[in-house]
């Protein structure tokens, strides 16, 4: 079969289009024929070696959209399925072999594309959003990196949730339009943010903060938190790591609270279930979507790497495979 993978890390020329066997499904696992993978910073991170050590050769990807082609005795899947999964190697690949568990059946009036653009960034932010920040209706929220995947979605499912007050974040005022469309009713960049956040709540600050960009971001997120407020922290697309005081915390009863969806797959899988049953309805009856900014060809994954480097995009980026 075809796939994507790289024997050492380092740029987008490491990622190498090349033959490999298909993978062998064991007790409790799934083979997929792919149809689309959606292409996450995650996966800039893993390639250029900033997720830790691995073993080459590596197949980068998260998520996928696709057939079962092989179940094993007992399933509750059949052959012929469609599906979205998290596979267990990698997913920029014909096929791939994937935990029934973190496998999940998806409705014929759902296209591949559109699913493919869903499982990673929907799931984690539904939980983001109900879960972890618990949101309610009256509160005032802001989404770091509104425009990007997980920010478009948390957006959509805010606004769906009745949000009183959401204002979004973007790196450049060129998106702001977009991000609007998606349900914000106030967009600003990184630099007047909590100016913003001050003037809209009289200076009492954000309720929840969801913030997947750490370094310089997070201390003045702070700043804009309100009393008894939550910054949902999820990620460092800036490289650098966010840091803060207990004085911070403590005397204002503010939170900080961690997610990650790759530790909850890895130990908490049936968690998502539930989830994915929800955001797959969602998505079926169109009360929320997932613009797609480029879908490319598998070989052509290092030029999706590079758009996404590049931040100059809005909504998923998906790779077909089949």
């Amino acid at each position: 079969m075809k796939a994507v993978i790289q024997n050492e890390f380092g740029d987008i020329n490491v990622l190498s289009y090349t033959d490999i066997d298909i993978p062998k499904i064991a007790k409790n696992e799934v083979l997929i024929k792919v149809a689309y993978t959606s292409v996450n910073y995650a996966d800039i991170k893993q390639r250029l070696g900033n997720k830790g050590e691995g073993a080459f050769p590596i197949i980068l990807g998260l998520d996928v959209s696709g057939i079962i082609e092989e179940v094993p005795v007992n399933s509750s899947f059949s052959k012929g399925d469609r599906v979205i999964a998290f596979p267990k190697n990698g997913s920029y690949a014909e096929y791939v072999v994937a935990n029934e568990q973190l496998v999940f059946k998806i409705p014929e009036k759902l296209s591949f594309e559109q699913a493919a653009a869903m499982p990673t960034v929907s799931i984690l932010s539904y939980i983001l959003l109900h879960e972890i920040g618990q949101v309610q209706k009256t509160d005032t929220i802001v989404i770091h990196s509104a425009a990007g995947g997980v920010g478009s979605m948390l957006v959509q499912l805010a606004k769906l949730a009745g949000i009183q007050k959401i204002i979004g974040t973007v790196g450049n005022l060129e998106k702001a339009n977009y991000v609007r469309e998606l349900g914000a009713d106030v967009v600003c960049t990184y630099e007047t943010f909590t100016e913003e956040v001050l003037k809209q709540t009289n200076n009492i600050g954000a309720n929840v903060i969801f913030d997947s960009v750490a370094g310089d971001v997070t201390s003045v997120s702070l700043s804009c938190l309100a009393l008894y407020g939550t910054l949902v922290q999820f990620g460092n697309s800036s490289g650098k790591a966010g840091t803060f005081k207990t004085s911070d915390v403590h005397s204002s009863c503010r939170n900080i609270k961690g997610f990650s969806l790759g530790t909850t797959r890895q130990h908490n899988p049936e968690r998502l279930g539930p989830v994915a049953k929800k955001v797959l309805e969602l998505f079926a009856t169109n009360q929320i979507t997932l613009p797609i900014a480029q879908v490319f060809n598998l070989s052509d994954a290092a030029e999706a790497h590079k758009l996404i480097e590049s931040r100059n995009y809005e909504g998923k980026i998906l790779i077909k495979i089949n």
